[in-house]
């Protein structure tokens, strides 16, 4: 078993995310792990994500507050415990519209699947 305790997580920085902090709890730099990752973002009042698209699909969940999640098809707002899954190439920005903090779950793959 790999424990991360969430006061001790490894955060990471990554691009294009403004008054954010991102922590990973398995994976990567947080332990070992075969096939995927996991991390946490919180997301500050007016913080967000620049218009991007990543090769590896996406899993957000969000665990406080509201997120807004906008793709090329349009835009929703999350709210706690809704979830969403973003397919490899589709583009999205987050924003955080409130005045409190928003906590996003993230689970995506370490790399992509192998073509059959």
């Amino acid at each position: 078993m790999n424990l991360t305790r969430f006061s001790g997580a490894p955060q990471y920085f990554p691009d294009e995310h403004f008054l954010m902090s991102c922590v990973r709890l398995q994976g990567r730099e947080a332990g070992p792990a075969e096939s995927l990752w996991v991390g946490v973002s919180t997301i500050e009042p007016g913080g967000y994500t620049s218009m991007d698209a990543s090769p590896l699909e996406k899993h957000y969940m969000v665990l406080e507050g509201e997120v807004c999640v906008r793709t090329n098809e349009g835009e929703v707002t999350m709210g706690r415990f809704d979830s969403c899954r973003l397919a490899p190439g589709e583009a999205r920005a987050l924003h955080n519209r409130t005045e409190r903090p928003a906590m996003l779950l993230l689970a995506m793959p370490l790399s992509r699947p192998e073509a059959r």
